[in-house]
């Protein structure tokens, strides 16, 4: 993290540690970060970086790209699972006879999928926990803290689901703590932090915490941006434009976030999310902002 970048934009704006810290930290919580590397939780960090007009993605540096190939199955079933086709993806995990995965590396990967398979479902819960438990008790978080992450929001989603709306934010929150500062090692990588980013960033936009979840999902198009990947495009900018209508931002704003949405999803033809525009569209035709602007 580029802890003297924040420095650099705190004397520019000529805050005092006392001063930018005022309303959202104690000043030893921002001393401890500028002087020991002490990082606060993310949702402080984003408030602190809002008031210097910093987006959190400039505190980390840039990380590069290398292609890897998993196991085919799985990977066929991940890619099913970014398009949204549970079903097909559940289809392929249930082919997979689990003890024939004997590298853990594998078992882990599996368990991930068939976690999120269940839990966007909305399946037995039990199941899913003991899926994303499995992870976070036995993968190494120093070789496998990708899947870690994705395990502690398939837990804020699983909490989420069953209305525990604290212990969904426990988990959500631990996962988006480490999610910025990951280093990119393939392909793969790209998706599931998009994935972190997507859910994590809806489940803020669901408790009303706009700040959190635009932060989340501005940083997730920078991600498919700089990699020149869609897939997580369309719904990040979808739920962006209806954080944007929750927050009575301007109706021009709110429009280019609808029509970029509408050209990501075409790309991909994604079904799912240009069916839920158009019902996007007709409540924007509702409001009186829009009265006289032509959506099509």
């Amino acid at each position: 993290m580029d802890i003297q970048r924040f420095i650099s934009a705190r004397k520019a704006l000529g805050y005092s540690q006392k001063g930018l810290s005022g309303g959202i930290c104690t000043q030893t919580t921002l001393s401890r970060f500028e002087n020991n590397g002490q990082i606060p939780t993310v949702k402080i960090l984003i408030q602190l970086c809002h008031r210097l007009n910093l987006g959190l993605g400039e505190l980390f540096p840039e990380v590069g790209v290398e292609e890897n190939e998993l196991n085919r199955q799985l990977a066929q079933a991940e890619f099913n699972f970014i398009l949204r086709e549970y079903q097909k993806a559940e289809e392929i995990l249930d082919k997979i006879d689990s003890t024939l995965l004997i590298e853990p590396r594998q078992h882990w990967y599996y368990d991930y999928l068939k976690g999120y398979v269940i839990a966007l479902k909305k399946g037995t819960t039990a199941e899913a926990f003991f899926y994303f438990n499995r992870i976070i008790d036995e993968a190494p978080k120093e070789e496998m803290e990708i899947l870690v992450l994705l395990a502690y929001t398939g837990m804020g989603i699983l909490y989420e689901n069953i209305g525990e709306i604290q212990k969904a934010e426990y988990f959500f929150n631990k996962a988006i703590t480490d999610v910025y500062r990951y280093p990119i090692k393939e392909t793969h990588d790209i998706w599931r932090l998009l994935n972190i980013m997507y859910y994590c960033g809806s489940f803020y936009a669901n408790i009303e915490d706009y700040q959190t979840s635009d932060a989340l999902l501005t940083h997730g198009v920078k991600i498919c941006s700089d990699n020149h990947v869609t897939y997580y495009l369309a719904r990040m900018t979808f739920q962006l434009a209806k954080n944007a209508v929750a927050q009575n931002k301007d109706c021009y704003e709110i429009m280019d976030l609808y029509y970029s949405t509408k050209a990501y999803a075409k790309i991909n033809k994604n079904m799912i999310e240009l069916k839920a525009l158009e019902d996007f569209k007709h409540e924007l035709m509702e409001n009186d902002a829009f009265s006289e602007i032509v959506l099509y």
